[in-house]
This record gives structure tokens, C-alpha cells and sequence, in this order.
């Protein structure tokens, strides 16, 4: 075992001596060490729970002859970090996660581990990092938040509360019913109940095949979510016990190429968030798969989506995808039409792909379609390239609620707060092209979420008659035209820093183009001229991340060779 490393022989006497005082007796020593990272925090709903649910899973793990050794790690919650500098920490908190993962497992030698996520970075993060650890590992997430309702019965979640502050904004929606909502959207504990960040990481875990069925739907704080706890806790310990077992199940040999293709192609099924795109990228360079942002429109274009889910369609939640059958439905269905899916994929319940779903099936077809009735005949997320993206743009296009074609006129703000106050103010007229640029990687630093603007822009009207374009990313919550991770950013000398109030912007999803009518003329004395942004910082960690953070074309990873 990779633990007897600290805990055999006479020379590890001051090392068992210290886990004597974590309560070890003799037995001990000779059981396998299980590593039980948790992310409990009580700032997030998905999270302020976690420390009863590692509770269950650490005396599942007794139970069936291992030792645990719970850890934790950080967490941020993106609602509550947003539309402030705040959110500027976000994304670097998945670095900090990762590494924190990688930290303590390999400095005490671990020989497996379970991880306990549930929201946004932290999910990405914990992969990240074990990757790096390379033991096997299962991933159980917390669960999704039930759905709300309002006073009147209408189903809401927590986009229908960044909404409403726009409807609110505009005069549509009066004080009381601002407050029905607030009261009412996020009803329990868990990750926010539609296919936001959260919950399409959590589905993709199913589809990579490094959790167990039900992870990306069973709801958080029910009977059926205990019963997932206690399976993971003993399957890990089935796989820990034997020395063959923890072999075959190193996380990268589950997590490989052909993991990371269907993680992306549930994507498209199911309109995911396009954060997906950025983690997923950033997943497979630590799984050292050779996965790049072009090859996501070839899979885009043979994946048709068949479940849509809020934001995109907001009167089904992640509690409505379990009762239909759940992912492994998803992935029956996607089955149907070849290699949209590959198969023969191990996983870590020791099942392939297709010995798992090969009884599963869609239990109500108005909730997930079949491959013959899709909501489109391609994937729900698109990679845009032009001029103005050289290296990429992501749109979720199962979002799209206007054109999906346009032309417009260009209205630049340099940053997210600059946009908040212009599109109050009315700046923002139907026909145009929103542009919120420095909101990068390098240049936020830290690229923060633009569900503040793009409520606002749904929230008054405008959500089918602009498009937003930005370096910055969206919440999974964003509806409408929204393109992001524009790469080169505007911090880099991207041509998104170089546009001009009126430039005229083309957008066309269909054709995955999205380009600025310039000349080669004009662009070139542009960049000439031009001298990026820098904003000052008065944060250590941001200025280090900044300085070593990639664009969002290759995941905004941090480079470790300088």
C-alpha cells in the first residue's frame, strides 16, 4: 500500500506514534489509509451540510476495514461573490483547491480517496487535484437544491432572482413580489437547483465515470442521497483492500481520452453551462489528454440536445431529469445513434459505460427527448472563431433566446461595473452588441461571472435583442445571445481590448463565426496604438495569479514552467 510508506517499519516509529494521537491502534496499520476531502463550509447552500454527510461516509469507511482521514478544503459561492470584487476570487479558487488536494495526499501517502463536492470551482478543482494524486478516487457531491416556488406556484430557482432584480429595475415587478421571490428560490441546502456550473460538473461526473449513478440528480438532504454516501464510502474500500483493484482503478485510468469526449458530448445533451468548457479544458491537461477547444464544435455537431433544463427552459429542474430517468437516461438515448458516445469506457463502480446504463431508460420524454424529437439536431454548447476570437469564443447556445444570427453595433465598457451602470442607465439599445472586456483571466484578473449585466439585460426586455459579448464567463444561470471566454483576451492584446463604441460586430452561432468588420488596415494601426488595461490590485494572491494565469483557450490554468 502506498501508505505503508509512512507507517511500516522500525524507522516510522515517530510517525505512528503520531497518528496514535489521532486515536490509531495497532490493527490500524494494516488497513488501507482513505483520504476523505470534504468542502464543507457554511457560507454555501450547497455545502453548510457537508460535514454530516462526510460523518455517514467516514463510518461507512469503518465499517467495511478502512481508516479515514477527513480534510478540508476552501470554497467560494459564486451568487454571493457576485456584482462585487468578490468574484475576482472565484476562479482562482480552483487552483487553491487543487493544490490543497494534491497537498495533503501526498505528503501523508494516502492510498485512496473519496471527495465530497458540490458547486462550481470546487467540483473542477477536486478533480484537478486528484489527478495530480493519481489514486483511485470516487467523487459524491452534495446534491442539487430543490426547485421553488412562488406564492402562486410557479416554479423559480436563483436565475429567477437575478431576473428579477432587471424586471425590478424596469418597473415591472413590485417590491412584494421581489420579495416572494427572494424568500422562495432557494428553498433547501445543495448545489441551485437548475443545469448551472454546479450541476452540469456534477452530471459530467457521471459521464466521465468517476461517480456513481444518481450523483448529477438525487437531491441533496433526502434518504436516496444517504444511500449514494454509504455506496461510495464501500465501493472505495472494495477497491482499497485489494493491491490489483488499486491498480486498475487509478483515476487516470478511468479519467482518459475517451472520458473527457463524453463528459463534453453529455454536455451538449444537456445544455450544460459554458463554464463547463473552461474546467473540462483545464481537467483534461491534468489527465494529460490531448483535448483542444476545436475539437468541441466537431462533437457539438453530431450530439443532438434532448434535455433542456433552467436557465434555458425554466420550468424543469435537476429533481425533474432524476424522476425521468436520470444521466445514465441521458446517455441510453445518446447510445441510440453510435459513437456519440463511447462505451467500452471503465468505470469506477468496475462497470464500463455500457454495462451501467444498459437498463436505463427515459421514464417521461417531455423531460428528456429522444434522439428522434431533440430540442436541436446539435449540441447545446458552440466554439466561435474570427477575428475577434482567433483562439475562441463559447456560447451556450441551448440558451439562446433571440437570433442566433446578428449584426450590431458595438457599446464597450471596460469591466463589468462600467456595463452594470451603462445598461441601467440605458446605454444599451435593442440591435446592439454589449462588449464588457478586461474581465479575463489575466485581465480581471481572476474572470469574473457576467450574471449581473446579463440579468439585468433579461430583466428589461432586452434578453432576444442584444448579444453580450465578453473575456470575462457566464454563470451556468445565463440566458440569452451571451458569448464569452473571447480569447486573446483584451489583457493580452486581444482584438476585443481594441473595439471601438459603433464597431460593426458579427455573430453568426450556425456558422461559428464571430468577427469585427474591420479592415486589415485599421486593425493593424489599432494594435499599434494600443496599450492594455491594468488594473491596480491590493490583494498578494490575485497579483500572483495573475502573473502566471493562462487565457481561457487552454482552461486558465496556471503555468508551472516559466
Amino acid at each position: 500500500m502506498r501508505s505503508d510508506e509512512v507507517k511500516k517499519g522500525f524507522d516510522r516509529t515517530p510517525h505512528r506514534s503520531l497518528l496514535r494521537a489521532t486515536g490509531l491502534k495497532d490493527e490500524d496499520f494494516e488497513k488501507p489509509f482513505i483520504g476523505v476531502a470534504n468542502s464543507f463550509i457554511e457560507l454555501i447552500p450547497g455545502h453548510f451540510f457537508l460535514d454530516k454527510v462526510s460523518a455517514i461516509i467516514k463510518e461507512e469507511i469503518k465499517a467495511n476495514g478502512c481508516v479515514p482521514f477527513e480534510f478540508n478544503t476552501i470554497g467560494v459561492d459564486d451568487g454571493i461573490a457576485m456584482g462585487h470584487d468578490g468574484m475576482l476570487f472565484s476562479l482562482p479558487s480552483r487552483e487553491l483547491i487543487a493544490n490543497s488536494i494534491e497537498t495533503v495526499m501526498n505528503a501523508h501517502k494516502l492510498d485512496a480517496m473519496i471527495a465530497i463536492p458540490n458547486c462550481d470551482k470546487i467540483v473542477p478543482g477536486m478533480i484537478m487535484g486528484a489527478l495530480r494524486v493519481n489514486v483511485p478516487t470516487i467523487f459524491v457531491s452534495g446534491g442539487p437544491m430543490e426547485k421553488g416556488y412562488t406564492q402562486d406556484g410557479t416554479p423559480i430557482d436563483l436565475a429567477t432572482a437575478f431576473e428579477a432584480v432587471g424586471k425590478h429595475e424596469a418597473g415591472e415587478m413590485s417590491d412584494e413580489e421581489l420579495k416572494d421571490i427572494e424568500c422562495n428560490a432557494c428553498p433547501s441546502g445543495g448545489s441551485c437547483s437548475g443545469m448551472f456550473t454546479a450541476n452540469s460538473m456534477n452530471t459530467l461526473m457521471e459521464a466521465m465515470g468517476i461517480a456513481l449513478p444518481g450523483n448529477g440528480t438525487i437531491l441533496a438532504l433526502t434518504p436516496e442521497r444517504e444511500v449514494l454516501y454509504r455506496q461510495a464510502a464501500r465501493r472505495i474500500c472494495e477497491i482499497a483492500l485489494d493491491a490489483q483493484a488499486r491498480e486498475k482503478y487509478k483515476l487516470t485510468n478511468i479519467l482518459n481520452d475517451n472520458a473527457v469526449r463524453n463528459a463534453f458530448a453529455v454536455d451538449m445533451a444537456m445544455g450544460g453551462s459554458s463554464n463547463t468548457v473552461l474546467h473540462m479544458l483545464a481537467i483534461a491537461r491534468e489527465a494529460k489528454v490531448n483535448f483542444n477547444l476545436e475539437d468541441i464544435n466537431k462533437i457539438s455537431k453530431r450530439v443532438s440536445h434532448i434535455a433542456k433544463i433552467s436557465p434555458s427552459l425554466s420550468t424543469v429542474h435537476m429533481e425533474d431529469i432524476n424522476k425521468a430517468g436520470g444521466v445514465n437516461a441521458v446517455m441510453k438515448e445518446m447510445s441510440k445513434r453510435g459513437d456519440d458516445i463511447l462505451l467500452d469506457n471503465l468505470t469506477i463502480s468496475g462497470e464500463t459505460l455500457l454495462e451501467k446504463i444498459k437498463d436505463s431508460y427515459i421514464k417521461d420524454t417531455n423531460i428528456i427527448h429522444t434522439i428522434d424529437n431533440p430540442y436541436s439536431q446539435v449540441g447545446g454548447l458552440a466554439i466561435l472563431y474570427g477575428n475577434l476570437a482567433q483562439q475562441g469564443a463559447v456560447i451556450k447556445t441551448a440558451g439562446i433566446t433571440g437570433a442566433r444570427a446578428m449584426t450590431g453595433k458595438a457599446v464597450c465598457f471596460d469591466g463589468q461595473a462600467q456595463a452594470i451602470k451603462g445598461i441601467v442607465s440605458g446605454k444599451v439599445k435593442a440591435g446592439d452588441v454589449v462588449v464588457i472586456r478586461y474581465e479575463g483571466p489575466k485581465g480581471g484578473p481572476g474572470m469574473q461571472e457576467m450574471l449581473a449585466p446579463t440579468s439585468l439585460i433579461m430583466g428589461m426586455g432586452l434578453g432576444d435583442k442584444v448579444a453580450l459579448i465578453t473575456d470575462g464567463r457566464f454563470s451556468g444561470a445565463t440566458r440569452g445571445a451571451s458569448i464569452g471566454h473571447v480569447s486573446p483576451e483584451a489583457a493580452e492584446g486581444g482584438m476585443i481590448g481594441l473595439l471601438k463604441d459603433g464597431d460593426e460586430i458579427h455573430i453568426d452561432v450556425d456558422a461559428y463565426v464571430l468577427s469585427v468588420n474591420l479592415s486589415d488596415e485599421e486593425i493593424a494601426k489599432r494594435k499599434a496604438e494600443f496599450v492594455p488595461l491594468k488594473k491596480p490590485l491590493n490583494s498578494s494572491w490575485l497579483g500572483q495569479y495573475r502573473a502566471l494565469v493562462t487565457n481561457a483557450s487552454s482552461g486558465a490554468v496556471l503555468k508551472t514552467d516559466l
